[in-house]
């Protein structure tokens, strides 16, 4: 019997990648008001530029360990303890203008003080405006009092702290909130999800990870032992990754637990 559900929290409860699309957005016309560029193009070369400069720097290996993506580097300040967060936050300032300032390139425009707007805009947006999906409290209120309720999400601890300070109505829901950055190793390293059931007192077989990431959600419930609810985006090829159950939206996690209970 489940007694215990982690969520992830990108993507699962908060829409982050439409977040940063609409962020990517309003930064890309904000150029094109400015200069004679196209906002589609500029967007494609923004996307690309983040991607490889963020791959570029000592403090790669870490970001994937902890799971801090690309685009989180453009709005993140990485204000975190450690001496790998000191480095990403002496590293940020410098990344978002390089990346805008390349992607401004290749798009045809050369012009150092618009990728300092373009950086500033993007973060001032992505901080502005986060999406939640329509049943995000739907669910939670539906499963609030009858099952234990922790939050496991990877990345930095000021990053998620502030995603989730921008949507506070979500934290009272949770008992936990865990996050990579803070404990040292994310997921899908099953470490992290055994000190979730040690938080809860529960038993590998009484609790069931909900996430969107195959990659860190589903194969590190997998690797602790753990069932798994993976919703399918369909922005992720899965592989020989096999998640005990598969839906295409958060709300159909109650059918699950009618079937599972």
């Amino acid at each position: 019997m489940v007694k215990a559900i982690m969520f992830d929290l990108d993507d699962t409860l908060i829409w982050d990648e439409k977040s940063v699309d609409e962020a990517f957005k309003v930064a890309c016309r904000h150029a094109a008001d400015k200069s004679d560029i196209d906002p589609e193009l500029l967007e494609q070369k923004i996307r690309e530029n983040a991607q490889v400069l963020f791959a570029s720097y000592d403090t790669y290996d870490f970001t994937k360990m902890i799971g801090i993506s690309p685009f989180e580097g453009l709005w993140a300040e990485f204000d975190d303890e450690g001496e790998s967060f000191r480095q990403l936050n002496e590293i940020a300032p410098v990344y978002r203008n390089e990346a805008w300032t390349k992607a401004l390139s290749e798009a045809g425009v050369n012009d150092p003080n618009l990728a300092t707007e373009l950086a500033e805009t993007f973060q001032a947006e992505r901080r502005k405006n986060q999406f939640l999906f329509e049943e995000t409290f739907d669910v939670l209120n539906e499963l609030k009092g009858k099952y234990h309720l922790i939050m496991l999400t990877n990345g930095s601890p000021d990053l998620q702290q502030t995603k989730l300070n921008i949507t506070p109505e979500l934290k009272p829901y949770f008992e936990h909130i865990v996050i990579s950055g803070a404990f040292g190793k994310g997921k899908p390293d099953p470490s992290i999800f055994d000190h979730v059931l040690g938080l809860l007192a529960v038993e590998k077989d009484e609790a069931l990870m909900v996430g969107d990431n195959p990659n860190s959600d589903i194969l590190g419930a997998s690797r602790a032992g753990i069932q798994s609810v993976w919703i399918n985006h369909q922005k992720y090829e899965i592989g020989d990754i096999k998640p005990t159950f598969e839906i295409a939206r958060l709300k159909e996690v109650l059918d699950v637990l009618e079937r599972v209970d």
